[in-house]
């Protein structure tokens, strides 16, 4: 097996050396179907954990330089240990600087108002440039939101959740 490979698949997928290792082995050391045996395995994870409770987590809070546009998000998990891991706090601080970048509306699909769609010819389009976990991530943009979820979710063991977050911008009448 290629170290080369396995340091590539650990990098993309964050994961551990012998989940990368164990996966291009399984795979018979092809990288893609690697990826997407992984990429699987965490949606499989995620669903396990999707109803455990989240009562635990992080308020991190963003404001861009020159102090004119700032961002609040409530991000959960189970247990306080992970709250405070570097993986969790990461993603907290990266979640609220892409808020602040992109400005989605909604945090998913589900919270856009029906009276609201019916005026919408795309919604998959309109999805993905309002609601967080479709966007892609400003800092990788391999990656959508929920994506960079599922990672955190393998990395964490952990249910993770994006509770709610709010944008404000100088000057604006309410938060954005």
């Amino acid at each position: 097996m290629s170290l080369d490979k396995i340091k590539k698949l650990r990098e993309t997928t964050s994961l551990g050396i012998n989940v990368c290792k164990k996966a291009l082995e399984e795979v018979g050391g092809d990288f893609n179907k690697a990826y997407e045996t992984l990429k699987k395995r965490g949606i499989e994870v995620m669903q396990k954990k999707k109803n455990r409770k989240t009562s635990q987590g992080l308020v991190e809070a963003y404001v861009h330089f020159g102090g004119n546009l700032g961002v609040l998000i409530e991000i959960n998990c189970e247990t306080d240990f992970v709250a405070h891991t570097d993986i969790f706090k990461k993603f907290a601080k990266d979640i609220a600087m892409h808020i602040a970048a992109v400005n989605p509306k909604y945090l998913k699909k589900e919270d856009i108002p029906q009276e609201g769609l019916e005026n919408i010819e795309d919604i998959d389009n309109y999805t993905k440039e309002y609601c967080l976990l479709s966007q892609i991530f400003v800092k990788d943009n391999s990656l959508s939101i929920a994506d960079y979820l599922k990672q955190v979710i393998s990395q964490t063991g952990e249910n993770v959740v994006i509770k709610r977050f709010v944008r404000f911008f100088l000057g604006e009448d309410e938060a954005a």
